[in-house]
């Protein structure tokens, strides 16, 4: 019988700045290169499909080049036990990398594709053939796009995110400032008598419940708080 507490983690771009990928709101991010009206709305698809495929192609290359951090370890090692899952609004496979074996992404994935047809169909891309240019078509013939959740899409995932959260019996937040909605939204959905951890370096806003805040970045942050879990085996 399976008494292990239910740990529920909700992931940020600043998970995987310890591995060096870049961010987007962060100072000196490469998405800073790039306005978000250029690149990442159905817009900006319309206008410059190129454009865009290639932003997304730079964005892959980057990511080939990295490997999970500390803090990505350390989450997929708490599955020996927690039952753990992981909300992530990050696009990169990481998480995944690092052994975590329940991983739901709110805003896609970065090497996936998928179909502009009626269908809809995604296709995971491999590390030897990751660029898509215009003319690359699914089977139905119809252009790939990036299989991310763009400004002002709906984010399809979201009400499955809701149900794992509502299931919670510890909340961690990292990484994240919860600025971005609806993923910040999230935390509306814990119940009350639910611990919540946030790990963070930078100062956080204040919220209406109780977050036991570890002002430490994803790796010395996640070693304190194993520290903290051990309350709850």
């Amino acid at each position: 019988m399976n008494n292990r507490k239910k740990l529920v983690v909700l992931t940020g771009a600043g998970m995987s700045v310890e591995s060096g990928l870049s961010t987007f709101r962060g100072s000196g991010g490469m998405w800073g290169q790039h306005r978000v009206e250029d690149v990442a709305t159905i817009d900006a698809w319309y206008r410059n499909k190129q454009l865009v495929l290639d932003f997304y192609n730079m964005r892959r290359k980057e990511l080939l080049g990295v490997k999970p951090n500390q803090g990505h370890i350390a989450l997929a090692e708490l599955e020996k036990d927690f039952d753990v899952e992981i909300i992530t609004q990050n696009v990169d496979n990481l998480h995944e990398q690092a052994g975590s074996k329940r991983v739901l992404h709110l805003h896609g994935e970065l090497m996936k594709v998928r179909s502009t047809g009626p269908g809809a169909e995604v296709y995971d891309l491999i590390p030897e053939n990751y660029i898509t240019r215009e003319g690359d078509l699914c089977p139905g013939g119809y252009q790939l796009r990036p299989h991310i959740v763009w400004f002002g899409e709906a984010v399809p995932e979201m009400e499955h995110a809701i149900d794992i959260v509502q299931n919670a019996d510890i909340f961690l937040i990292i990484g994240t400032s919860l600025q971005v909605y609806p993923a910040a939204g999230l935390l509306n959905y814990v119940a009350s008598q639910v611990p919540v951890f946030m790990i963070d370096p930078n100062e956080v806003g204040t919220y209406r419940r109780k977050i036991t805040v570890i002002k430490k970045g994803a790796g010395n942050g996640l070693k304190e708080l194993k520290e903290l879990l051990k309350n709850f085996l």
